[in-house]
């Protein structure tokens, strides 16, 4: 079974500045990534074929389009088959969509553990991450994301291991 997950926010902006917060991803001024939550980090610049990670996940840049669109193959963990990626989209006006892509087939008891762990901290991360950059081009979030009970729980859960999984 396949998973498709996507999460986009409409932002006032042009579609280059949206475009320069995709392309500071992972970097030292990331403006993207919610800094309270496992680092994004790469072995290099963000460049095709450089591998990265956040937490226990892992990947490599397989398609890369400056300004415009980053797809990340996951090879870790185990049995998580696919990819992630963010893109823009312009509206026109000034405006543009900021999304984020999942196509995931979690394989044998990969499922339930991204049912009850990965999906939860997924979306919640990748909410956020749309806030920050609500926040990086407006000054504010208008609505900002509120994590449920389910969230916070994981998240006071894993704190402790959080710095060993985003070294």
């Amino acid at each position: 079974m396949a998973v498709l997950n996507v999460h986009q926010r409409p932002l006032p902006a042009p579609p280059e500045a949206v475009g320069a917060l995709i392309d500071s991803l992972g970097g030292e001024d990331d403006r993207l990534w919610p800094s309270d939550w496992p680092p994004v980090r790469f072995e290099g610049p963000l460049a095709v074929g450089v591998a990265g990670g956040h937490g226990p996940v892992r990947y490599v840049v397989s398609h890369y389009v400056p300004g415009r669109w980053v797809r990340f193959r996951f090879t870790g963990p185990r049995g998580f088959e696919g990819f992630h990626e963010f893109s823009v989209e312009s509206l026109g006006d000034g405006r543009t969509v900021l999304r984020n892509t999942l196509v995931l087939r979690p394989r044998g008891v990969r499922w339930l553990a991204w049912v009850l762990f990965f999906r939860p901290l997924h979306d919640a991360a990748f909410r956020h991450s749309l806030d920050c950059a609500e926040q990086a081009l407006t000054g504010e979030v208008a609505v900002p994301v509120k994590w449920s009970w389910y969230v916070r729980l994981l998240r006071t859960a894993t704190a402790r291991l959080a710095p060993r999984l985003a070294g």
